[in-house]
């Protein structure tokens, strides 16, 4: 873990369920083991607003610390 992550909680929401994560940034795999998501579907980012996109496999997503009052983004199955 970096310095500058010490303290600081971070939650990543998959499929409506949010799990607690130690560090600033995630991988695509990581959501996919996380969420427990299939390997032959893709994982999909919605973000604030509403807007999806499918996240390359080789992706690192930084995450900001907290959790969001209001809407977050949130990852997926495809």
């Amino acid at each position: 873990m970096q310095e500058q992550d010490k303290g600081k909680k971070y939650y990543i929401n998959i499929e409506g369920k949010e799990y607690p994560w130690d560090r600033e940034t995630i991988s695509t795999q990581e959501i996919r083991v996380l969420g427990n998501l299939p390997a032959d579907l893709p994982v999909i980012e919605e973000d604030p607003e509403g807007r999806e996109r499918t996240l390359r496999e080789d992706e690192i997503i930084t995450i900001k610390p907290g959790h969001r009052h209001g809407r977050a983004s949130k990852y997926k199955r495809g």
